[in-house]
């Protein structure tokens, strides 16, 4: 790698020299210089293809993810959350018939309350999206009740 630099810095300062080099020295620069040419298109090269591997298992993970299970499988459900602070919330989430009052701050989960009765909650999503992201979602074509 110092050889590397060292050829890399050597380089313009040898094409600026005034006097003329030795016949032997001009047959080893072109040689040095294809040789650093060489280094360098195989490092970019390199480079794009860590790059686009990057990219391409960035995209094959959104992929998979989107293919997964669905959200209507799973036992666990968030029917409700208020925020208390800038970090602490009231959240009722909903596991099998039983209904929890959560309380989170940071690094703390804890169980307020086991309700005896179920809450009972709107099913509509479009009442429980704000008004912002309703708009922004009909403006991008995309309808919350697909997701259900």
């Amino acid at each position: 790698m110092k050889r590397f630099l060292g050829v890399l810095l050597a380089l313009p300062l040898s094409v600026l020299a005034a006097e003329p080099v030795a016949t032997a020295a001009t047959a080893a620069a072109p040689v040095a210089s294809s040789g650093v040419a060489g280094q360098l298109t195989q490092l970019v090269f390199g480079l794009l293809l860590v790059l686009g591997l990057i990219f391409f298992l960035a995209w094959l993970l959104r992929r998979v993810q989107q293919a997964g299970p669905a959200g209507k499988g799973q036992v666990i459900e968030l029917i409700g959350s208020r925020a208390l602070g800038p970090r602490d919330r009231l959240m009722l989430v909903q596991v099998g018939n039983e209904q929890i009052l959560l309380g989170l701050s940071p690094g703390t989960i804890t169980a307020l309350h086991v309700l005896k009765e179920p809450v009972q909650v709107p099913g509509t999503i479009d009442k429980t999206t704000p008004e912002f992201a309703q708009r922004l979602l009909e403006i991008l074509g995309k309808d919350q009740k697909d997701k259900k």
